[in-house]
């Protein structure tokens, strides 16, 4: 609950949680930070080069939790976590292998991927997997195939763990994956109007992306003072785009950033008592660069800009040392604190001063304590049943994006560089109940976000290219609240039955009217449901879920004016239903077979510039040796 995912482009996705999405919510990768800092405002790409068949799990921490974390992390953060070799569960040598193949039919759409594990039990353990994806055009119910909706994506990943000794072990990870050609539809010709959308002008509009992470980490028990347990985790990540639009009238742009961020995050654990005590620090330096040429209609000049997508040379530091400590008050109480002192330091060597043209540098720091509380009180002895509140305080400095960035926005603007930025700061209250027994579990959450000196794409009253121009100012304040509800219900050692739902709505002054206006494209009430079975002897599996999402009609002036995302008067709402069914033989192969869209339902997540796939068959094959 609390999560929607919206595609501005087929090979996109942006989660938004609690009302905030981009910049605003924080991924990781085995606790390493993957935000880096050309992160853009609002709905992006970036999570979508995270190879999912990587992961072995994702995990929610929904709010602001930049006191242990950092930066970025104010509707929540996402850590994923990647597939471990499971060497400590093994006797001896050992070697496995994985081939698996998808296809599913409403978008023409074939993934494979191929992986190797060997090791010695308890000593050592090395994974290697091979992925590659061909996403043909999507088709939808009503609107049919939409053109240059497919695009090419290819994977690898290396994961190495080894036992030290009875204390020690060492982990080791690389993931690489790009993407080939994808296409943001709905702003060219290609784009296919849904409940009244319009039609973009571009003839060429896409992009190339390429990442890779690769990490060490060192972790161990210490006997002393105050130490039990430490993590070292040294990081290095890179992150290139190309982008290529040719407009309507002939005009072409192409532009490209090259990031590499690497870090350090250090953290000790010492338990004493009824003080369970967290400590450590973190620090993250990126370095960017970019460039941009333009060529005339006629292809007869080509011009260099200053800078690309964002400001050339640019370096970004960000330093975090904090601490945490959770108390048991007594057999029912629990009582957590923590604070963290953040410091960030960025400089743009070359961007684009937007009154003169000419080249010009920037070079800021800010630096804040914040500080988080949380308690929680079991009604019953079992510890079943638990109240819990919290308060928390976040804070995100501007990054190299907010400052630099020169190029496209929304469907209508053009957005400039801004500098005499602050940073912004949320206040966030949550109380909520959390049951659980061996049959059911459940919860109920409620909170409410202050936001200050929010950081928002601002019209400065100028016209740039035909386009409006816009410049970020903190120029803003609001908040942001919501009501979350779970539960799963075994009701068999068979069948389980599982429901959620999510209510959201905040407000934030408006840059565009004197008036507050509801927050950009805030989630629609949503509902999700689902059955779940699996046969006594755990060869067959079936299952049948559905979602609810019901009209997204909150929007703001700009939402209004995004008219190729955003139907006039709202996203319409939808019914999705899915069925799948599975069957695992000899332990050795698995088969999936999957019902997408039953009912054919014509849909969009609120703000995205594409449909959804209509009504599809997906078949899937896992083979191991």
């Amino acid at each position: 609950p609390g999560v929607m995912i919206q595609k501005t482009a087929n090979g996109h996705g942006s989660p938004f949680i609690r009302g905030f999405t981009g910049y605003r919510t924080l991924a990781l990768i085995d606790g390493v930070r993957y935000n880096n800092s050309v992160y853009r405002d609002g709905p992006n790409e970036y999570f979508s080069l995270i190879d999912r068949d990587a992961l072995e799990r994702i995990e929610l921490i929904q709010g602001p939790s930049s006191v242990v974390f950092g930066n970025d992390s104010i509707g929540g953060t996402l850590n994923l976590i990647t597939r471990p070799t499971g060497y400590l569960e093994r006797e001896g040598f050992y070697s496995k292998q994985d081939l698996s193949y998808r296809y599913s039919s409403a978008e023409n759409s074939h993934q494979a991927r191929a992986s190797y594990e060997l090791g010695v039990g308890s000593d050592w353990g090395l994974r290697i997997g091979i992925g590659a994806r061909e996403y043909g055009d999507v088709r939808s119910a009503d609107i049919g195939t939409q053109e240059n909706t497919g695009y090419s994506e290819n994977s690898f990943d290396m994961r190495f763990d080894k036992s030290i000794n009875d204390l020690w072990s060492l982990t080791a990870v690389h993931q690489q994956l790009g993407q080939d050609d994808v296409w943001r539809t709905h702003s060219t010709v290609f784009g296919k109007s849904f409940a009244g959308t319009t039609i973009g002008s571009d003839l060429r509009r896409l992009k190339d992306q390429h990442r890779s992470l690769t990490y060490l980490k060192l972790k161990g028990e210490i006997d002393s003072l105050w130490v039990d347990e430490v993590a070292l985790n040294l990081s290095y990540q890179t992150w290139d785009e190309d982008g290529d639009r040719i407009r309507g009238d002939g005009r072409r742009n192409e532009d490209y950033f090259d990031s590499k961020m690497w870090g350090v995050d250090i953290e000790f654990q010492k338990e004493v008592d009824s003080v369970n005590l967290t400590y450590g620090l973190d620090f993250y330096q990126d370095k960017v660069i970019s460039g941009r040429t333009d060529t005339s209609a006629d292809g007869l000049v080509k011009t260099e800009r200053i800078q690309g997508p964002v400001g050339d040379d640019s370096r970004y530091d960000q330093l975090g040392i904090y601490v945490k400590g959770s108390w048991a008050l007594n057999e029912r109480l629990k009582l957590t604190l923590a604070t963290r002192f953040a410091n960030v330091d960025a400089k743009v060597g070359r961007y684009e001063d937007p009154v003169t043209g000419e080249a010009a540098s920037y070079s800021e720091e800010w630096s804040d304590f914040i500080s988080s509380t949380r308690v929680s009180y079991a009604l019953g002895a079992a510890d079943s049943t638990k109240l819990w509140a919290g308060v928390s305080q976040a804070f995100r400095a501007p990054n190299i994006a907010d400052i630099s960035r020169y190029g496209a926005s929304r469907s209508n603007e053009i957005e400039i560089a801004a500098t005499g930025l602050e940073p912004e700061s949320f206040i966030s209250y949550e109380m909520g109940i959390k049951t659980e027994n061996d049959r059911c579990q459940g919860g109920l959450s409620y909170y409410y976000t202050y936001i200050d000196e929010y950081i928002t794409s601002t019209p400065t009253g100028n016209i740039r290219d035909g386009q409006k121009e816009v410049s970020k100012q903190n120029s803003a304040a609001g908040y942001v609240h919501g009501v979350e509800v779970f539960g799963n219900y075994q009701v068999n050692d068979s069948l389980s039955a599982w429901a959620n739902a999510t209510w959201v709505y905040g407000e934030i002054d408006s840059s565009d009217t004197t008036a507050r206006e509801p927050l950009s494209r805030l989630a629609p009430p949503t509902l999700n449901a689902g059955i779940k079975w699996k046969s006594a002897d755990q060869k067959w599996l079936a299952g049948l879920a559905a979602q609810l999402a019901l009209k997204a009609d909150q929007l703001n002036t700009r939402d209004l004016s995004d008219t190729q995302r955003i139907p006039q008067g709202g996203t319409p709402s939808y019914l999705k239903v899915d069925a799948y069914v599975g069957y695992t033989w000899k332990q050795n192969y698995q088969f999936r077979l999957g019902l997408n869209n039953l009912l054919d339902e014509a849909y969009r997540v609120h703000g995205s510039g594409v449909n959804e796939p209509g009504f599809g068959l997906n078949f899937g094959l896992k083979a191991s040796f």
